[in-house]
């Protein structure tokens, strides 16, 4: 393990919220805020409403930025979003996870919440200087981020059909020279 579990599982929630805006659009209803939410369940104030999905549709191309930066950019996207939210740390256990850091009060509003802890675990990379496992997938047809949490940095492709679609590629090219 690189981070710990609540990093690794909020850096999975916010690549998963950032490549929701590739084609197809995966969250454009209230039923795949309703998949986000039950892929990656977030405590506290879920409104599950039109505003509430318009506002997490509006989150992604941030995330985007603050996930890619160099470390240097990371640090000063990581700082800002600190400085515009009133922060509340407190330490909780709740739904099989051990004690982690919630950042935000569980009354603020559900995209405060995930930039904030996305945040929170850029911080772990940043410290860490880990963030070349945040990447954009090898696929030339993708723009998705890849997140590589793997021992040996061996994953390059943002999901297994980008990774199937290039394998399939490169065995035909390997059969057409043969």
């Amino acid at each position: 393990m690189i981070f710990t579990n609540d990093t690794e599982d909020v850096l999975r929630a916010a690549v998963w919220l950032v490549n929701s805006a590739e084609d197809p659009d995966t969250l454009s209803t209230l039923a795949d805020e309703d998949v986000l939410l039950t892929e990656f369940p977030y405590t506290g104030r879920l409104d599950r409403d039109d505003a509430e999905l318009a506002a997490l549709r509006a989150l992604r191309p941030r995330l985007r930025s603050m996930l890619l930066a160099p470390r240097d950019e990371m640090v000063v996207l990581v700082n800002t979003a600190l400085a515009e939210s009133t922060l509340a740390p407190q330490l909780r256990r709740h739904d099989g996870l051990d004690w982690h850091l919630h950042a935000v009060a569980d009354d603020h509003p559900l995209t405060e919440r995930v930039i904030i802890e996305t945040t929170m675990a850029l911080v772990d990379v940043i410290r860490a200087d880990e963030e070349s496992r945040i990447s954009i997938c090898a696929d030339d047809t993708c723009e998705g981020l890849a997140l590589d949490l793997s021992r040996n940095r061996s994953k390059r492709y943002c999901s297994t059909t980008c990774a199937n679609r290039n394998a399939v590629a490169a065995y035909r090219a390997r059969r057409a020279e043969a």
